[in-house]
């Protein structure tokens, strides 16, 4: 359920709605926009609906919300959400674009790595400092020390960094250093971890789980924003199908979905989403042409002798040229690179 308060509603009457539905338990999330309020709630809807709400001075409507997700949905908050990392605003008319290697390897490979994408003019450096693998014998991170050498590399070039927590048991520790903590896709439904970010004043991004669909994508945003994190990017990274000849396919789709019916940002992962490098920038035009906000690229000083992903990175070249183009089809879009 919503709550429409009057374009020229006063804070005393905002108050009283709000300390109406505290009283019985009931938990309340305010959308200011920029003529009106809205109030989010959330609890039994019995109690709400015995409440003469409406009779209240101030109020000028209930709504209910009609889908599963309530923060999350467009129907709670019409403004499009726009997120800012330290500075670094995601959403709205600026793209982002977060790139770097999958893994923190050494503290000369990320060290170099983040000057190929600064000059390049990425704002975020992405890098694993843990890393859950398929395999248990594939090289699973420096951990912390990983996330001291991601430190340094912002300390040396200005980069915010976003980098994975895959358990409850990393977010503290991961959080003294990143400035956007990322959720994978095999924890997108990890309810725990969702709720634990939720309570963290951390920007988070939300990847779209391996075989998700966008309404268990958007549940899981809003298990984050219920904690009270309203700071939440999704990243469409491709979704499990029969196609073997990409490592996933990439839903476009998606994109214009999440649009229409969230008021979240959104990026795409065409590294993840396809697998091969080849098709990184092709799929990264199209999604910026798509209206996604940004972009999660992987790029690395030498594919060739990556510990992790190396197919899908970009060498330097190539990810200035993609740079220059995503820029390009960002001004059409409406979107200017920072």
């Amino acid at each position: 359920m919503i709550i429409v308060m009057r374009p020229e509603a006063t804070k005393e009457q905002l108050e009283r709605v709000l300390t109406k539905l505290t009283a019985v338990g009931l938990k309340v999330h305010l959308s200011e926009g920029a003529t009106r309020t809205i109030v989010g709630v959330i609890g039994d809807k019995r109690f709400i609906a015995q409440m003469p709400i409406e009779a209240m001075d101030g109020v000028e409507k209930m709504v209910p919300v009609t889908v599963d997700y309530k923060l999350v949905s467009r129907e709670f908050k019409q403004e499009n959400t726009i997120v800012d990392v330290g500075g670094v605003l995601i959403g709205g008319n600026h793209m982002v674009v977060m790139a770097g290697p999958c893994a923190v390897e050494s503290r000369e490979q990320l060290l170099q790595s983040a000057q190929i994408v600064k000059k390049a003019g990425a704002q975020f450096l992405r890098g694993g400092a843990y890393k859950p693998r398929t395999s248990p014998y594939a090289f699973q991170g420096l951990e912390v020390h990983g996330l001291e050498m991601l430190a340094e590399a912002r300390e040396k070039t200005g980069l915010k960094i976003v980098t994975e927590v895959v358990d409850v048991e990393s977010v503290a520790v991961v959080s003294e250093y990143a400035d956007m903590l990322q959720i994978g896709s095999r924890n997108m439904q990890n309810f725990q971890l969702l709720k634990t970010v939720g309570k963290t004043t951390k920007p988070v991004l939300l990847k779209r789980g391996l075989s998700a669909t966008i309404n268990e994508w958007l549940n899981a945003a809003e298990y984050i924003m219920s904690e009270g994190n309203y700071n939440v990017v999704l990243c469409e990274r491709g979704i499990r199908t029969y196609e073997e000849y990409t490592r996933n396919t990439l839903d476009l789709s998606a994109v214009a979905a999440i649009k229409n019916i969230s008021h979240l940002p959104i990026i795409v992962d065409p590294s993840h989403g396809t697998g091969r490098w080849e098709l990184v920038g092709p799929m990264a035009r199209a999604g910026i042409a798509a209206g996604a906000d940004g972009l999660m690229i992987e790029v690395h000083p030498n594919p060739a002798e990556a510990l992790s992903d190396g197919k899908q990175s970009l060498t330097p070249e190539n990810f200035t040229i993609l740079m220059q183009e995503a820029t390009t089809i960002g001004k059409i879009m409406g979107k200017i690179l920072i």
